[in-house]
């Protein structure tokens, strides 16, 4: 692997612990550096840090929130 490849790797933490989790990109980079791109979709899937796993994360924040603001009002009506 190039040297200023992997010195860009290491400086992102995420994208350096995909690479020790997914070994097979020792390979890929060093036959095709400008594969780093993909790399970093790739791991932003892997650790879903995609747009869509965000908004997901938040509505499912939201839900559970409705849910225990449900809960509680279900409580404070049977103690009334």
């Amino acid at each position: 692997m190039r040297k200023d490849v992997y010195e860009y790797i290491v400086a992102k933490p995420k994208l350096h612990q995909f690479l020790r989790e997914q070994p097979i990109w020792y390979r890929r980079l060093a036959r095709r550096p400008l594969d780093i791109k993909e790399m970093e979709k790739q791991m932003r899937h892997y650790y879903k840090q995609t747009l869509p796993h965000k908004v997901e994360q938040v509505v499912q924040t939201i839900e559970m929130a409705n849910m225990m603001m449900a809960m509680m009002k279900l409580m404070k009506d049977t103690h009334n």
